[in-house]
């Protein structure tokens, strides 16, 4: 899940050296330029995420935690802008491809569904998950989301993802590192839904919910 360091066990191969890659920029003098073009190119094609890299950073310095969640959430913001510029302006040229490079061509379609039918609070939500928040800032741009409500709620949804590792990191030092590892996954997940379970609730209530999701779990399927 989203948040929790990778082991090598759950990275493919083909990914591995990428990984050791960027977890060697952790002990660099400029680790925090390079946190934040992680979490900037992340957010539109990059395959690793920044949160092993943020991890480490907090690990070696919790005072600092904090600051390296604020710069990696904002990062990840504009990152997102990209991911939609691409999706908008350059999907049919290159972000098809990206999709194809990422192994997400077949869950575009479920994607675009969700967008259009929930909007932000799929990307408040989804954003925090496991689902790639590449794929949701892409298909935002291909189905034109107002560009005030997709950055608003990628705000929301980084900051949640990123901040929460700053927080424990700067309340609690080293020691929480054994929980995050094992239980920051459902910890994102549970105060996202705190965050915007009422608007989904809400949504999933109307008397249009049931079709809306059987029509967005057919769009997933392959032809």
């Amino acid at each position: 899940m989203e948040g929790v360091p990778i082991t090598d066990a759950q990275k493919p191969r083909g990914l591995r050296a990428v990984y050791d890659w960027t977890m060697a920029k952790a002990t660099t003098p400029r680790a925090q330029w390079w946190l934040a073009a992680f979490a900037f190119v992340e957010a539109s094609f990059f395959p690793i995420p920044p949160h092993p890299l943020l991890g480490l950073m907090c690990l070696a310095e919790p005072r600092k935690a904090v600051r390296y969640a604020a710069i990696a959430t904002v990062a990840s913001v504009l990152g997102g802008l990209l991911g939609y510029a691409i999706g908008r302006f350059l999907y049919d040229t290159i972000g098809a491809e990206l999709l194809a490079l990422l192994g997400l061509t077949r869950s575009f379609p479920a994607a675009a569904c969700y967008l259009r039918e929930y909007g932000a609070e799929i990307i408040m939500i989804k954003g925090a998950t496991p689902i790639p928040f590449k794929l949701l800032t892409i298909t935002a741009g291909f189905i034109a989301m107002p560009l005030a409500t997709f950055i608003a709620a990628s705000a929301v949804s980084r900051a949640i993802s990123f901040m929460i590792v700053g927080v424990l990191f700067r309340l609690f030092g080293a020691p929480i590192k054994a929980f995050i590892d094992r239980y920051l996954g459902l910890a994102v997940a549970a105060f996202a839904v705190l965050v915007v379970g009422g608007f989904l609730a809400f949504t999933l209530i109307g008397g249009n919910a049931h079709g809306s999701q059987d029509r967005c779990a057919t769009a997933a399927a392959p032809a």
